[in-house]
């Protein structure tokens, strides 16, 4: 009988130790959701997903559009102005007539756009490559 009340007494004993710690642990849980896990947590997330590189390539990339829609307005543009004529481009047009309608293609409009995106990737390609940029991106091995 003295074995059954000792065995007893440390069964009560581990309980209420474990207990106390199940106590301590939700305390803590509790005390970190509230300020700690918050913030540990978004900062995990900024780390692991490369938010902060995200937001220097959208600074870095909203600079790299100004930058190349000046180089084709100031360079590109007054070429093409040069090769075509005064009026550029935008004077090309081609107009149809029907009976009493008539209708004005602005092909002009059209190749003059196509030339500004064949220059703005050609800008974007040749600064990337120029600058080694390509070589940033590259995960090691």
């Amino acid at each position: 009988m003295a074995t059954t009340i000792k065995d007893s007494a440390k069964t009560r004993a581990a309980k209420a130790a474990a207990a106390k710690a199940a106590a301590t642990a939700r305390a803590k849980a509790l005390k970190e959701t509230r300020t700690g896990s918050a913030v540990s947590g978004f900062m995990d997330f900024v780390r692991k997903q490369g938010v902060v590189g995200l937001a220097v390539g959208l600074a870095i990339g909203t600079q790299a559009s100004d930058l190349v829609k000046n180089i084709v307005s100031s360079v590109i543009t007054p070429i093409v102005n040069l090769l075509v004529g005064k009026e550029g481009l935008s004077g090309l047009t081609w107009t149809v007539n029907v009976s009493d309608r008539t209708s004005t293609f602005d092909f002009g409009l059209l190749i003059d756009s196509m030339i500004k995106f064949l220059a703005v990737a050609l800008v974007i390609y040749f600064v990337i490559m120029g600058l080694k940029l390509d070589k940033l991106d590259k995960k090691k091995d």
